[in-house]
C-alpha cells in the first residue's frame, strides 16, 4: 500500500480522513463547514482545497454541498486512517500516553512516517486491527474490517449491548465516559430513555449511569 498521492497538500490529506470518517461514523458526506471547523480552516480555503480534491478525481463535491469519495479518493483516505490509528495505538502502548492525549499527536506525525517506518511500527504491535479507542485499523492493503454496531443513542430500555468504539474527537469527552466506565469491552443495559430531557440511564460494570443522548451518540455497542 503506497503513501499518499503525489501533489497532496497536509490539509488535502486531512480532509480525505474526515471525509471518509463522516462517511464512516455518519453515514454520509462532510460539509465544507463540518471540513472548516475540524481543520481550522478559513472557508476560501475549504472551497479551494475540495476544488482541487475533485478536479484530481479524489472526491465528489457540488458547491456548498457535502463532499464524498471516489473510489481513489477512498484509497488514499484509508492509507491516512490507518497511520492514524495506528500511531495513536504506537502512543497508548508504547509510550504510556492516554487515550484521550493521542487524537491531536496522531494528526501531527501521521504526515511524516514513512511507509517503512509504518510497517516497523505495525510488526512492533502485533500488527492491531483495532486501536485504543475501538476503531479499526485498515491494514496494509487497505482492506478494514466492517463494524456491526450501534450507536448506544439508537438502543431502546431493556436492549444490552457489549461497547465496542467509542468517538475520539473530543478528549473531555473521553474523560468522562472512562470515569463512567464506558469503554470498549464492557457490557451495558439500557435501564430507560428519556426521550423530552435528551438522556438514557444505563447500567455498566454494576452502578446505574445517567447519559445525555450527544455524548451516547459517541459510543457504539453490539
Amino acid at each position: 500500500m503506497n503513501h499518499v498521492a503525489p501533489g497532496s497538500s497536509r490539509v488535502e490529506e486531512d480532509y480525505l480522513r474526515l471525509i471518509w470518517k463522516a462517511e464512516e461514523w455518519e453515514r454520509r458526506g462532510a460539509t465544507p463547514a463540518e471540513l472548516g471547523a475540524a481543520t481550522g480552516t478559513v472557508p476560501s480555503s475549504v472551497s479551494g482545497a475540495l476544488g482541487r480534491l475533485a478536479k484530481r478525481g479524489l472526491i465528489h463535491h457540488e458547491p456548498y454541498g457535502e463532499a464524498t469519495l471516489t473510489d481513489e479518493g477512498r484509497k488514499i483516505a484509508l492509507q491516512m486512517v490507518r497511520r492514524h490509528r495506528l500511531i495513536e495505538t504506537l502512543l497508548v502502548e508504547q509510550f504510556g500516553f492516554h487515550w484521550d492525549e493521542v487524537h491531536e499527536e496522531a494528526e501531527h506525525l501521521e504526515h511524516a512516517v514513512s511507509d517503512r517506518l509504518l510497517s516497523r511500527i505495525d510488526e512492533l504491535l502485533g500488527f492491531p486491527d483495532h486501536d485504543p479507542h475501538g476503531d479499526p485499523i485498515p491494514d496494509s492493503e487497505g482492506r478494514i474490517a466492517e463494524t456491526r454496531a450501534l450507536r448506544l443513542s439508537d438502543f431502546r430500555e431493556g436492549d444490552e449491548a457489549t461497547i465496542v468504539r467509542v468517538s475520539d474527537h473530543e478528549p473531555a469527552l473521553l474523560r468522562y465516559l472512562e470515569e463512567q466506565g464506558l469503554v470498549p469491552g464492557e457490557v451495558v443495559r439500557i435501564v430507560s430513555r428519556n426521550e423530552f430531557a435528551g438522556s438514557m440511564t444505563l447500567t455498566v460494570v454494576g452502578r446505574e449511569v445517567s447519559l445525555a443522548l450527544v455524548a451516547a451518540n459517541a459510543v457504539w455497542g453490539a
